[in-house]
């Protein structure tokens, strides 16, 4: 029986759950702390925001070096020095250049020399005191030693600030045009007396360009709008290092210098002042389009008479409308904070990056503007961290975002000439990091119901790309970090089945554990689109991990020469690999887990070798600092490990070490984040450890088990989904999982089907203070692993004869719900306005039943308000006489799971209620059928 038709049975018999023994977090945007993260190189910022905001509004943090910022967030908690307020940003990266676009500086003093000439911020910048300062979901403030004081937020694309001024001073106002974090190409600035508006543009870009000059160049202009609520008592500009008071103009940017980074001295922006001692209050709208759309977004977001304090009252309600959908009950007030902060920056990244008229910038620098069923275009993706846990998070809680983020990925690759750059900032390709991670990644949003993208479009694009060698492949330009091929070396992907040594790769050995993993990831979207050649195609390139793998050299993946031959290898080294060592890796192989640990000798092996991994001689943990042979739990390519054990007949030994990861490493502390956060996937890994659940791989949904950290944990999808977990004796004691039932049915498995993410149901842990060796020990537990020798589920209705009632359009008939395509258009779909409304397949014989999906008017870029409401899944022998399997009320999903657990060989779509609204049509995409 197939992993789906397991998930069918359990959630076949639904228990009630248990009644709460207290009440759920009601307010998680106010136990959001932003300061965590902001020390010990986690790299996050502590501004205001709101989810997926195109703003950050965050400080920018010196240390006397106006090219330098503090860190690459634009903040460090040990810099308590602030040269200005910035916009925009991105959290936790470990390359500077990550937008710090248009600081604005309250000063307290006149200003009668250029800001430019400040090279050492001696001047135009003011201390400040952790005392003084507070950051939560969607506000910060700091009470700067200047006298001012500074209050932020933010809408999606506009920002707020109040500033307050002492009396007795100066209250001036910098705006640090052409300051971007790493500099910029060019800027302009205007100043409008009689509006009280300060306007511009910077043009910017150089994301780690100061690593390799390829990065080096400009690709995205960012436009502003800022009004304020008092009059302007004086103005000025500068250039460079000439002041120029009483004009409203300037123009010009820092450049980059010959080391990538903005030369100091140079640079344009603008000035003003106010009347001393009073509250300014300032509203900014921003565009990555144009000046008309940056005004245009703050007209829509943040108009005129809009008070500081109800934008700051709205970005709290919006995050907890977000953070509300993973409810947590129980636990310590720093796991809620703890918990809820990772949440929170794991909802940060990819960004909206369309205006509010949906145009944006593309990355042919063209605009666009979104269209079909995409709500809105989103930038900034960090490819190779945000594929192995954050967005399937992100997509688990909002599959709509997902699906738009999948189609974003898919108008780069369109824009850029079909490549899939594996780390996009803004309007930009900058090639950073290794693998080709967005083929990882959209089968991963569309195995966690972000189905809503052009999902046939992507798999051809992505099998283009991945079997077409372009002469970006063939170069070594941009080597190491940034090299610009989305595959280096596929002409040796495609003869010699793995990356050699002396390829273009950043590590050839990594190269090709990454490359498995993409090639996995696209069999499964091919298999989900009933493209069998293509999914058995790249399930067999899946398998070219095994060619980097040594069983002469301890069994360990490594380098391999172009000849086939071995060159030497310490297995503690970082030769062949990006961010980690040769022993780190070799567990990189999250598709087949089996496949590697039948390599390394079966599952006692395996498990030893995990035990060393984690451990220290002496029996101590070693999760991170501990050396090459040693995990590195504050870095992506180690983060999967501590769920293999579940593979290998020892599941107590992931709820053990996943437990100590979460409890050592994990804080609400300022250092609490044990790495750089990259956009929000290690915390993305915090939020699945505290949940006790893990994505299998990338592609699919099953799901991994540990145990939770809270009593009751519950997760409502935007789908429409709840996922429900109950753990009433869960502490920090207690993560060995004793026993446990899914939907009241026990189970032994340390696993979950794809069903349970896509329909939900209800996990009931009974946990304790030792280990259960037995539980999940047996063979017949393990978690599924995909060789060549198997298959994802098939869809048995694919192509298979449909009938039904008489449809709207000669176009719209019922073999359109059975050709598993959803992005043909709006007439790729039944759709049926008869008094009696039906959908009929046959499957050719009777067989054993496990779940029917159905994908609604949503799935195929229709409104959403058109999805089927009610109906019910029929199933009969004969044709003639049907018996309900599932019965569907108030259903508003864009695609829907329903597990049936039954015998058939028709199964029939009956509608009882058409659209949301009462209106009559019924619109059915597909239907799918699984055992």
């Amino acid at each position: 029986m197939s992993a789906l038709g397991v998930g069918a049975l359990l959630i076949a018999s639904v228990a009630t759950p248990p009644a709460r023994a207290a009440a759920a977090v009601a307010d998680p945007a106010g136990l959001v702390s932003t300061l965590i993260g902001s020390s010990n190189h986690g790299e996050t910022f502590p501004g205001a925001t709101t989810p997926f905001g195109m703003v950050q509004f965050s400080p920018e943090n010196t240390r006397g070096d106006q090219t330098r910022a503090a860190a690459p967030g634009g903040y460090r908690y040990d810099a308590t020095r602030i040269r200005g307020f910035a916009l925009t940003h991105m959290s936790g990266t470990g390359c500077a250049g990550g937008y710090g676009d248009i600081p604005f500086l309250p000063h307290a003093g006149a200003v009668d020399t250029s800001p430019s000439a400040d090279t050492t911020d001696a001047k135009y910048a003011s201390d400040f005191a952790h005392a003084d300062e507070s950051g939560t979901a969607g506000q910060y403030q700091v009470g700067l030693a200047s006298g001012i004081g500074a209050e932020l937020t933010a809408t999606t694309r506009t920002a707020a600030a109040r500033w307050t001024y002492p009396a007795g001073k100066t209250a001036s106002l910098l705006v640090r045009t052409s300051n971007s974090e790493v500099g910029s190409s060019a800027a302009q600035t205007t100043v409008d007396t009689a509006n009280r508006t300060i306007s511009g543009s910077v043009t910017s870009g150089n994301f780690c360009g100061y690593i390799n000059a390829i990065g080096r160049r400009s690709y995205y202009t960012l436009h502003f709008h800022a009004v304020f609520d008092q009059p302007f008592t004086s103005t000025g500009t500068w250039q460079d290092g000439t002041l120029r008071p009483g004009t409203t103009s300037a123009s010009g940017g820092t450049t980059y210098g010959t080391n990538g980074y903005p030369v100091a001295g140079r640079g344009s922006g603008g000035y003003v002042t106010f009347a001393a001692g009073q509250a300014v209050t300032m509203r900014v709208g921003i565009s990555f389009v144009s000046q008309a759309n940056a005004q245009a977004n703050l007209e829509a977001e943040n108009p005129s008479g809009t008070g500081f304090d109800s934008v700051r009252q709205a970005a709290r309600a919006a995050w907890n409308t977000e953070l509300q959908r993973v409810e947590i009950t129980g636990g310590t007030a720093a796991q809620q904070t703890t918990f809820y902060t990772a949440l929170y920056h794991s909802l940060l990244h990819p960004n909206v990056f369309s205006d509010t008229n949906g145009q944006y910038t593309g990355m042919d620098q063209a605009v666009h503007t979104v269209s079909g069923g995409q709500r809105a275009q989103y930038a900034n993706f960090s490819g190779w961290d945000a594929y192995r846990s954050q967005l399937q998070l992100l997509t688990l809680v909002r599959p709509d975002v997902g699906g738009d983020i999948a189609q974003s990925l898919l108008n780069q690759a369109n824009q850029n000439n079909g490549v899939w750059d594996r780390w996009t900032h803004a309007a930009g390709g900058t090639h950073v990091m290794t693998g080709d991670p967005a083929h990882a990644a959209v089968p991963s949003i569309y195995a966690f119901g972000g189905t809503g993208f052009d999902a046939q479009g992507a798999l051809a694009s992505m099998v283009r790309a991945a079997t077409t060698v372009t002469s970006a492949d063939l170069s070594r330009d941009g080597w190491n970090v940034m090299v610009v091929g989305e595959r280096p070396s596929l002409d040796k992907w495609l003869s010699k089945h793995y990356i050699p040594a002396n390829g273009n790769a950043w590590g050839g050995a990594g190269e090709t554990l990454e490359d498995s993993v993409a090639d996995f990831g696209v069999s499964q979207l091919a298999a989900r689109l009933g493209q069998n050649t293509t999914r058995d195609e790249f399930l067999a390139r899946a398998q070219y991990w095994a060619n980097v793998y040594n069983p002469a050299n301890g069994g360990y993946a490594q380098d391999r020469n172009d000849n086939g031959t071995w060159p030497s290898s310490d297995p503690a080294g970082s030769g062949g690999f990006a961010e980690g060592s040769a022993a780190q890796y070799t567990w990189m192989v999250p598709h087949n887990v089996r496949g590697l640990f039948d390599k390394m000798g079966g599952n006692a092996t395996a498990t030893t070798r995990l035990d060393t991994f984690f451990h220290r001689a002496d029996g101590t943990w070693a999760l991170t600092g501990a050396g090459g042979l040693k995990a590195e739990m504050n870095n992506e390519p180690s983060i999967g490990a501590p769920w293999l054990y579940d593979f290998a007949g020892s599941p107590h030994k992931t709820q053990q070490t996943v437990r100590q990861v979460v409890n050592t490493l994990w804080s609400n502390a300022p250092g609490g984040i044990p790495g750089q956060d990259d956009l929000g996937a290690m915390s993305s890994w915090y939020v699945w450890a505290a949940m006790g659940l893990y994505p299998l791989a990338p592609g699919r949904a099953e799901l991994l088990v540990a145990s939770p950290l809270f009593p009751r944990i519950v997760v409502h999808r935007g789908n429409g989904a709840t996922l429900t977990l109950d753990a009433p004796n869960a502490a920090a004691a207690s993560p060995y999982v004793q026993a446990l039932a899914v939907n009241g049915v026990p189970t032994t498995k340390p696993w979950l089907p794809e069903s349970f993410a896509g329909t939900g149901g209800t996990l009931s842990f009974t946990l304790g203070t030792t280990p259960n060796t037995g539980w999940g020990s047996a063979a017949a537990d393990a978690p599924p692993s995909f060789d060549t020798g198997t298959q994802a589920p098939t869809n048995l209705a694919l192509g298979k004869p449909a009938s039904g009632s008489v449809s709207c359009n000669g176009n719209e008939t019922a073999d359109k719900a059975v050709n598993g395509s959803v992005s043909g258009g709006s007439s790729d779909k039944f759709c049926s306005t008869a008094a009696v409304k039906y959908l009929q397949v046959d499957l050719g014989r009777k067989l054993d039943l496990g779940s029917v999906v159905v994908r609604h008017a949503g799935a195929g870029g229709e409104n959403a308000a058109w999805n089927t409401r009610d109906f019910d899944v029929r199933v009969s022998d004969d044709g003639a006489t049907w018996s309900t399997a599932v019965q569907v009320r108030g259903n508003t999903a864009n695609a829907s799971t329903h597990a049936v657990s039954v015998s058939g060989r028709y199964v029939r779509i009956d509608v009882r209620a058409s659209e949301q609204n009462g209106n009559t049509a019924a619109r059915v995409y597909e239907v799918e059928v699984y055992q």
